[in-house]
């Protein structure tokens, strides 16, 4: 089958109208890495410039004829709201997991959609009107809680009896995944649906209809909303789970802090004038600006900056390194920084060194 589809401007209209919340977006590369074979996504931006492009009808008429593929950001920065939910389950036993989630949603009169994907799938809950992120989240947070279902990375499986925290390798992931958006910040992109997935080499439709662009568009238009009392309803007297929490400091563990219970070291709260580049958080590395330090290779322009990234915390100039290993959390602790050399060899910034301690 053809993955060419010609789309309709009604279809366009009603694609952006029910999906876009923000003009920001990411495209799907083209090609994948060479290394891993993985097809990333990338801000893209206007020829000859630096300016990131904002997302058109265009853009969006160009995803659903398969030119490119896009993926799209939940929260709008202005409101910290959004107009759907997404619940992406890519493991093995993931579509009992969104069958099960599905049904106990239809059981609070939602009506939500599932839509295929590579190894599992992806449950869509539309909005009436836009949101607050964080409503949304303690919503779906506490029906997978309740129903057993695992969220990846937060430490719920079911089991909140224990009130200890542990890394949930395999799990739904929920989009928005922040409450709230800092300034400068995206939040998370899920592919845009309909669209090509670039990796699989095919297009991925929703259960409810047959597989054509406009029959798919009128069963999504054509599905029930959440309105702004049932979900105020849906969440009385609930809040996120203490696991799931975006600022809540990681467990140490031996070989990351040096001493288990001792205070956990948050990176984020050490060091000024950050900004987000992707997943990574960037800044000047505090010991070299604190030494004064401006070698050959920052007169070059080449490791001017020492990038904190979701692998951890890494100075990137001649001088050194420093590694924590925790996304959010950041640990860093005297053996860490000197037993990590995953980035570059060379010392440990003595920055680093002395705030760990």
């Amino acid at each position: 089958m053809s993955m060419a589809l010609k789309a309709g401007r009604e279809v366009v209209e009603d694609y952006f109208g029910l999906f876009v919340n923000r003009r920001a977006y990411v495209v799907q590369s083209m090609r994948p890495h060479a290394e891993n074979g993985h097809y990333y996504y990338y801000r893209p931006k206007a020829k000859g410039g630096d300016q990131p492009l904002c997302l058109s009808e265009d853009t969006i008429r160009r995803h659903l004829e398969g030119a490119i593929t896009v993926g799209l950001y939940a929260i709008n920065p202005a409101t910290q709201r959004c107009k759907w939910v997404a619940i992406d389950a890519d493991y093995k036993g993931a579509m009992e997991d969104l069958l099960k989630l599905q049904f106990y949603l239809t059981q609070d009169c939602v009506s939500p959609a599932l839509e295929m994907s590579r190894r599992g799938g992806h449950l869509w809950i539309f909005l009436q009107t836009p949101q607050l992120a964080r409503n949304c989240r303690i919503y779906v947070y506490n029906l997978a809680l309740r129903l057993g279902v695992p969220v990846k990375g937060a430490g719920l499986a079911g089991d909140s009896s224990s009130g200890t925290a542990k890394y949930v390798r395999e799990g739904i992931e929920i989009f928005p995944k922040q409450d709230e958006l800092r300034r400068g910040e995206f939040g998370n992109a899920i592919r845009g649906p309909l669209g090509i997935h670039r990796g699989a080499r095919k297009r991925f439709w929703f259960y409810g209809a047959n597989y054509t662009l406009e029959e798919q568009m009128a069963y999504l238009k054509g599905l029930r909303r959440v309105t702004a009392a049932e979900l105020g309803r849906f969440i009385d007297g609930k809040s996120m789970p203490m696991e799931s929490t975006r600022s809540q400091p990681q467990a140490a563990s031996p070989g990351q802090d040096g001493q288990r219970g001792q205070a956990v070291f948050q990176i984020l709260e050490r060091v000024t004038n950050l900004r987000k580049v992707g997943r990574n958080y960037v800044t000047r590395c505090p010991s070299c600006a604190e030494a004064g330090r401006f070698d050959d290779l920052h007169k070059e322009g080449l490791w001017k900056q020492g990038v904190i990234s979701w692998r951890g915390v890494a100075c990137l100039c001649r001088n050194g390194l420093g590694v924590g290993w925790r996304r959010s959390g950041f640990t860093l602790g005297q053996r860490s920084v000197s037993s990590i050399s995953s980035w570059r060899d060379g010392m440990s910034c003595v920055a680093w060194n002395r705030v760990a301690q």
